[in-house]
């Protein structure tokens, strides 16, 4: 919703700017113009990315638009669940607690926590590092070093869409010169027109060079920066896991483990230690819900 209103808003001013200033809309639309930008633009944006990185591009300009970031609820539920993994760690036996992280589908605790389980990189993250505690025999900064190592390559993967858009707005405006060039080229092959008709095709060149900017730092820049915003608050969860799965190793109780985690999430969507402390003693009932 934030993006479509800022892109109402710019696009409401620099046309009403103009009209304003006594332009006619009428000469601002050069489709071919459009076709030879947006057309190369995406021609060069397959060329230089992977198929899955295209299709990921797709994914995160959706997560944009809807501003698909975690919300309090999911943070509290997220922790609750830690809560309750660390619980059954601390008070069963090791065959026990292997078969929640072994199959979690079929887990009672897991099960509580459905938008958890929907994201199975969430999901395969916290079941493999409990497996490693479970399994026993290591030390809190060898299983940190390698936490902070998946999520880096996490986070590498996760911001190559933003890359690939920020790459496409770096490129824009020399595409839109591109277009007004042969549209320029066009109109050198019109000298023996009217005055009228030749100021028309010089028009339109120009306005190729107006669209290339435009898009670049009117629509690709914002969404990609749009982009990263989104997937940087995504991310922020694997932080809250690595903290908190790492202060329990290191001798934590569980409900103080989940205090180095919510220290991790911003204070805007931040839980208080009081909502933390009724979703876990909750045992996650409002998730299940």
């Amino acid at each position: 919703m934030g993006i479509i209103l800022g892109l109402i808003i710019t696009i409401a001013c620099v046309l009403g700017g103009y009209i304003a200033g006594g332009g006619h809309l009428d000469v601002l639309w050069q489709p071919y113009e459009l076709l030879i930008i947006l057309g190369a633009s995406l021609g060069t944006f397959i060329v230089a990315n992977p198929m899955k990185v295209v299709k990921d591009t797709g994914k995160a300009i959706g997560e944009a638009f809807k501003d698909s970031v975690p919300k309090q609820a999911d943070y509290l539920a997220l922790l609750s669940l830690l809560h309750a993994i660390m619980r059954e760690m601390r008070s069963k036996p090791r065959s026990e607690v292997e078969e929640h992280v072994d199959n979690p589908a079929e887990s009672s605790i897991f099960s509580a926590y459905p938008t958890i389980m929907k994201d199975k990189a969430m999901l395969n993250f916290i079941c493999d590092y409990c497996r490693l505690i479970i399994i026993g025999n290591v030390k809190g900064y060898e299983i940190e070093s390698l936490m902070d190592e998946e999520i880096q390559t996490i986070a590498r993967d996760s911001l190559k869409p933003k890359g690939a858009l920020q790459d496409i707005a770096d490129g824009l405006p020399a595409l839109g010169i591109v277009a007004a060039v042969l549209g320029i080229v066009h109109a050198m092959g019109a000298l023996d027109q009217s005055p009228e008709i030749l100021g028309h095709l010089i028009g339109a060149a120009l306005v190729g060079t107006f669209a290339g900017i435009f898009f670049a730092y009117g629509v690709f820049g914002p969404i990609a920066h749009k982009v990263k915003v989104v997937r940087d608050k995504q991310l922020r969860r694997y932080v809250i896991v690595k903290q908190t799965l790492i202060a329990y190793i290191n001798g934590a109780m569980p409900q103080v483990a989940l205090e180095y985690g919510r220290k991790t999430i911003s204070a805007y969507e931040r839980p208080t230690i009081d909502q933390v402390e009724a979703e876990t003693i909750g045992g996650g009932a409002a998730q299940a819900a």
